[in-house]
């Protein structure tokens, strides 16, 4: 390795990207290629560090294998950070494995800690876990170790395990530190950020108050029988009852939930669930029908009366009944909990992790748009959406995975 490469090398990894161009940015030998890559997509110009890497991958050839699998892990990192969520998982487990085979262990760790990325994002927590407990962190650079924390924090977010991600965020404030990269820095303080933003709200009859990660974690974790409007739940302890592919049911207990334990109207219930400004016998038929329904999948933690006007709703063992409701409750408030996070998304990225399909990703990026709630740049596949402005509370009870079961 030649000085200039040298000197690349090291202005990147202390978090200088410019002084990285400075060296090598007339050069076109595989390595100084593969750094002018990383260095463009640092300053922003995700597109062209992509197109350079590649034709560093294809410089190196298959004579340099571990220099060319550097060059994956390097793109799909950049596919990463644009949101780009169909990338090719099995080429990067192949750039992991040519980079563990060949002792670089520093960046087959970068690798895995992409994997688990990916897979936080698309809400798949658990996999995402497996894949931080095959790395050893002892031998990793500050950066690196930073990092690991910061997605081991975003797994303990999305379960609502507080305590773990006050650990996590101090130990990767600490790396950071270490590593005195500014960036990295401003990124551990965004995901602390989190911690002090409104989470959820707690609804009641008689009030509704704004709740922290913290506040939501001993909510459920109390005795109050929780209809969870964030992820379309009834839960009670250990007990929970999904009605997420049943949203007249869920609309009825909510509705119920929010005025316990008084009862609701029977026109109220049928405005609510129904969605309709009039009501006839139909409607009170179709009621009767969905208030059975509604009996039977809570049959186990709740019970639901008649009364003379209504109906109400009554818990098996829990001391009281409390809604929790996002604290954004506009539709497609799920697209902007993934947009908040700053990056420019794909409609097809954004189906991805919300598991839906592509059509309806656009249909509600169509509507917030015309809300002027979040702006496209580009056309056709380069096409990324946005949003305007970052909201005043967190989205981390939107998003795509479960909450924990107890």
């Amino acid at each position: 390795m030649d000085a200039l490469i040298e000197a690349a090398g090291r202005a990147l990894a202390a978090g200088d990207p410019l002084g990285a161009l400075n060296r090598i940015a007339l050069r076109e030998d595989a390595p100084a290629l593969a750094l002018r890559g990383i260095a463009l997509a640092r300053l922003g110009d995700l597109s062209l560090g992509r197109e350079r890497l590649r034709d560093a991958a294809r410089a190196f050839g298959s004579k340099e294998a571990a220099a060319r699998a550097r060059c994956i892990v390097a793109e799909a990192e950049i596919a990463l950070v644009s949101r780009d969520l169909g990338w090719s998982a099995r080429a990067l487990g192949g750039a992991r494995d040519t980079l563990e085979t060949h002792g670089d262990l520093v960046n087959a760790s970068h690798a895995r800690h992409l994997e688990a990325r990916h897979l936080l994002l698309r809400g798949r927590l658990d996999e995402a876990d497996a894949i931080l407990a095959d790395i050893d962190t002892a031998p990793l650079p500050p950066a690196l170790r930073a990092a690991h924390e910061l997605v081991v924090a975003g797994i303990a977010t999305r379960r609502l395990k507080t305590g773990r991600v006050h650990a996590a965020l101090a130990r990767a404030e600490n790396a950071a530190r270490a590593a005195g990269i500014p960036a990295l820095m401003a990124e551990v303080e965004t995901a602390s950020r989190i911690l002090r933003t409104t989470a959820a709200r707690r609804i009641t009859r008689d009030d509704a108050c704004p709740l922290l990660l913290e506040d939501v974690e001993a909510l459920l974790a109390s005795r109050a029988l929780v209809v969870d409007a964030c992820r379309h739940v009834v839960r009670h302890a250990d007990s929970v009852v999904s009605l997420t592919r049943r949203p007249v049911l869920f609309a009825l207990v909510r509705a119920l939930g929010e005025s316990w334990p008084d009862d609701v109207p029977r026109e109220t219930l049928i405005k609510r669930a129904f969605r309709t400004r009039y009501v006839d016998e139909t409607h009170r038929a179709r009621l009767r029908v969905e208030i059975g329904r509604l009996r039977t999948a809570l049959r186990s933690l709740a019970s639901v009366s008649a009364t003379h006007r209504g109906f109400s709703l009554a818990a098996c063992e829990a001391r009281e009944v409390v809604v929790l409701a996002p604290p954004d409750d506009t539709p497609h408030a799920d697209v902007m909990a993934l947009l908040a996070d700053g990056e420019a998304w794909s409609s097809s990225a954004l189906a991805l992790a919300l598991g839906v399909s592509q059509r309806t990703a656009q249909r509600s990026l169509d509507a917030l748009a015309a809300a002027n709630k979040v702006q496209a740049y580009g056309r056709g596949r380069a096409r990324r959406w946005m949003t305007g402005a970052i909201p005043g509370f967190t989205t981390t009870l939107l998003l795509p995975g479960p909450l924990p079961s107890g």
